[in-house]
């Protein structure tokens, strides 16, 4: 089991720099075997870097892509009540996906060949295209399967906090617990070990003692449920528990920089500096 803090804070870099090894191995592997084939056959026609140069552009091509496969998973999730229309979208989206990376892989071959004056002949466009496009459609959803499968992994690893209310609560707008799902255990913690909180898109990170879990709310209406337990807003995308808080620097910009006590330091935006002021002389 993966514990260190260093990887679930950046769980993403990492999952992109796994992504990118496997595909430039197994591009590698594809562009040695070219090499070896041809010599098996006494058939060597052409340079020993070009097979390597074809599927490196590929390769680029793909990892290129990766951000709007993300996007696309992220605004327009596959919906099994309506796969017709589902199922359009994602066919519109791989052919997209396949000019793109058709457009980057030729961009790239053309460039080196140029350097190396060369000429690089594409092909006949619409027959190497539907040529293109039958092993991009397979790269296509092979990438989804893999997003999909690390975010489900990281959900997982990394937990998902919500609110412990009382069964006679239906409503609670402050609270002092969380309970936190994780790798199929439950676990109660405290509020006030919340050390700053993070906005990322439905969700909030709820970062404590090095570990990051996802509170699906809106930073505004969880810093107003705070405001009472110590926690000010300080950014459009972040907020801090006053306790948590080292020391205060101005910045150039007439921003500032906060640095906690565990070394983390977050911008204080100018917007938020006077009730961040007010709260810290209350709380003081």
């Amino acid at each position: 089991m993966v514990r260190s803090p260093h990887f679930l804070q950046y769980s993403n870099l990492y999952g992109v720099c796994f992504l990118a090894a496997y595909i430039f191995i197994n591009n590698t592997i594809n562009a040695t075997s070219d090499i070896m084939e041809a010599q098996r056959l006494n058939n060597l026609l052409f340079e020993w870097w070009e097979p390597f140069i074809w599927e490196y552009s590929s390769a680029l091509g793909t990892l290129a892509l990766v951000p709007g496969i993300v996007y696309l998973l992220t605004a327009y999730p596959f919906n099994f009540q309506a796969m017709g229309r589902s199922l359009s979208v994602y066919l519109l989206a791989s052919l997209i996906f396949s000019v793109l990376h058709v457009s980057i892989m030729v961009g790239i071959r053309e460039f080196v060949y140029w350097s190396n004056n060369r000429d690089y002949d594409f092909g006949l466009l619409w027959y190497e295209f539907l040529y293109e496009y039958r092993k991009d459609l397979l790269s296509f959803a092979f990438l989804i399967a893999v997003i999909k499968g690390y975010q489900y992994f990281m959900a997982q690893l990394k937990g998902e906090a919500r609110v412990l209310q009382s069964a006679e609560e239906s409503v609670q707008p402050q609270f002092e617990r969380l309970l936190v799902r994780k790798l199929g255990k439950e676990f109660i913690i405290k509020v006030s070990e919340i050390e700053w909180i993070e906005s990322s898109g439905n969700y909030v990170n709820l970062h404590i003692n090095g570990r990051a879990y996802p509170l699906r709310t809106t930073l505004t209406k969880l810093s107003e449920q705070l405001i009472s337990q110590g926690f000010c807003r300080v950014h459009r995308s972040y907020a801090v528990r006053l306790d948590a808080i080292c020391s205060i620097m101005p910045i150039h910009s007439g921003d500032s920089e906060i640095t906690l006590k565990n070394g983390k330091k977050i911008n204080l935006s100018r917007r938020y500096k006077e009730q961040f002021k007010s709260l810290l002389l209350i709380d003081g």
